[in-house]
């Protein structure tokens, strides 16, 4: 049997493990084509157990033939031969964009005719709504690659009961993972994670009934490239490839609505299928040449969409409320203690959005920012889920379930914007053209590490884009903003973060509401430079596990 390639971080060096552990291992196979290895290793410190899962292909992939029409009479054809133990890439971003109606022939075939697939999507859909939570709750999925768990509660169970493995990936890693792919690139190097849990292979993959962990990430081989870490990441290729969009012709070139374009290029690229849902299924030569995102080649079935689309988080606004047109929300004048603090880091974070800058804003209290802007003051709001260019919420009668904000949220699109895949996104945040990026966080320490996505134990949400948000701090500006003390009165400003980072030494100033500090990241220092109206130098000691200087010149949050 050929050697299984176990991370290096679970392997021992041959001379230790004969002479200091005792090493048992089982292997199994599953009805799904895939082989199961697990290992129990007795050391000095007790039994671990560890696992390592190997996928195959399907051993019949669905077929193509050159010449065949494209076009199904429904999505159940178009599925029929998807065999188990498959992997489906599945395009969307929450509810945007999600192939709905193929997920619906999918999960009708239930798990005793087709189950143990591995899905690759950027998220999960929405319990009891849709998306792959479909499949997830009829038990079909036997392990998803993803960024984001959101607020799925039963996949959440199934991961900690072992019924399901997750592997979390950053958002735009898996973006140009399909990509590279698609395009013949086996591997890449990438500098998002490194210094984190996804470069030590560090995050829970799987666990067992019990909750023990029985797999983890795979540790990535790192190199340096101009004096920074870089992760080599392999491609991600998938049989089969699901997607959906607004207009297609019999040949299959393919036109796609604003944020619904996210993975799904990329993915009819990766797979060797691709079957495409369609709102409209137009003649050949009906789609002007200069409107087509993804050219029939691409894509090998046609299926029309009989499910609406739908918008996870709808958020409207009055058309008394204020808003010009450059914030994604308006913040509340006066309000409760709480609301006063927000409001007060937001204006204090609005003073680092430069006229014309580009930026990107985090869920919570980044999104308030613009809403300080002076009158006139223009920033391009950035959405690593596709836009340049966000507006504010919609009016009531302006919602679109195709275009939706990082947080999934119904926004609008100002003059001048412009919508585009994830792997075009993800250019502009990790080569560094965002001038300014705006975050919160769980923890972020004196050097300017932060950890933002995770406590082990209690939170598992998954990282998102914001590993990749973090990846260029020398041309991309990393501002935090947080209440400086966590719920239960610990500090979030702490000499060194405990919790796992999100990116090491990328901060470089941090705004609660008693303060604001600059780091040196090369130092791994802070310096007080602002403090609050009514809060003294020794309310803020008092508040931050951090060491700090307090500058000469401390001036007052305005």
């Amino acid at each position: 049997m050929a050697s299984l390639p176990l991370a290096s971080r679970h392997t021992a060096p041959a001379l230790l493990v004969a002479r200091q552990w005792a090493v048992s291992t089982s292997i199994a196979t599953r009805p799904s084509s895939r082989l199961s290895l697990r290992i129990r290793i007795q050391t000095g410190h007790g039994v671990r157990s560890l696992s390592y899962s190997k996928h195959w292909r399907s051993q019949s992939l669905p077929t193509v033939t050159r010449g065949d029409s494209k076009l199904y009479a429904s999505a159940d054809d178009a599925v029929a031969d998807i065999r188990s133990a498959s992997v489906v890439l599945s395009s969307g971003f929450g509810l945007c964009g999600v192939p709905e109606t193929l997920i619906e022939a999918i999960r009708k075939r239930g798990p005793e005719s087709l189950h143990s697939l591995t899905a690759v999507s950027n998220n999960a859909g929405a319990e009891g709504r849709g998306g792959l939570a479909l499949l997830i709750e009829s038990g079909q999925i036997d392990r998803m690659i993803m960024s984001h768990l959101g607020s799925n509660k039963i996949l959440e169970k199934k991961y900690l009961t072992g019924k399901i493995a997750v592997e979390l990936c950053p958002q735009g890693t898996i973006a140009e993972r399909i990509r590279a792919a698609g395009s013949g690139i086996p591997a890449f190097f990438t500098p998002t994670g490194g210094r984190t849990f996804i470069q030590q292979g560090e995050i829970p993959v799987r666990h067992d009934a019990d909750g023990n962990v029985v797999e983890y990430g795979k540790p990535r081989e790192t190199r340096i490239f101009n004096g920074r870490p870089f992760l080599m990441e392999t491609a991600l290729p998938g049989d089969v490839a699901i997607l959906r969009a607004w207009k297609v012709d019999k040949a299959g070139n393919c036109v796609f609505r604003y944020t619904a374009k996210g993975f799904a290029p990329l993915m009819a690229k990766a797979a060797k299928v691709a079957i495409v849902e369609a709102e409209n299924i137009v003649e050949v030569g009906e789609i002007d040449p200069n409107d087509v995102d993804l050219p029939g080649i691409f894509i090998d079935r046609i299926v029309p969409a009989t499910k609406p689309s739908q918008v996870e988080v709808l958020k409207t606004r009055s058309r008394d409320d204020g808003s010009d047109g450059n914030q994604a929300k308006a913040a509340k004048p006066g309000g409760s203690d709480a609301q006063q603090r927000r409001n007060r880091i937001a204006r204090r974070a609005a003073k680092e959005l430069k006229h014309g800058f580009y930026v990107n804003l985090g869920v919570g209290i980044p999104t308030l920012a613009p809403e300080f802007l002076p009158p006139g003051h223009q920033v391009w709001i950035q959405s690593e889920n596709g836009i340049l260019g966000m507006g504010p919420y919609p009016l009531p009668d302006e919602v679109d379930p195709d275009i939706v904000n990082a947080g999934k949220e119904s926004v609008t699109l100002v003059p001048g914007a412009a919508t585009f895949d994830s792997s075009e996104s993800f250019s502009m945040i990790r080569g560094g053209h965002v001038d300014v990026s705006i975050l919160g966080a769980l923890q972020v320490s004196a050097a300017g590490d932060l950890a933002n996505y995770m406590i082990p134990g209690k939170m598992f949400k998954g990282m998102g884009g914001a590993m990749d948000l973090v990846s260029n701090p020398d041309n991309t500006k990393i501002v935090v903003v947080t209440e400086h003390v966590a719920k239960d009165g610990s500090s979030k400003v702490v000499q060194s973060c405990s919790l796992p980072l999100t990116g090491a030494r990328v901060v470089s100033t941090i705004i609660t509401d008693l303060c604001v500090f600059e780091v040196d990241r090369k130092k791994g220092t802070l310096t007080l430079t602002e403090i609050a109206p009514g809060v003294d130098v020794e309310e803020v000691r008092s508040k931050t596990d951090a060491v700090f200087s307090v500058a000469d010149d401390l001036k007052t949050m305005e």
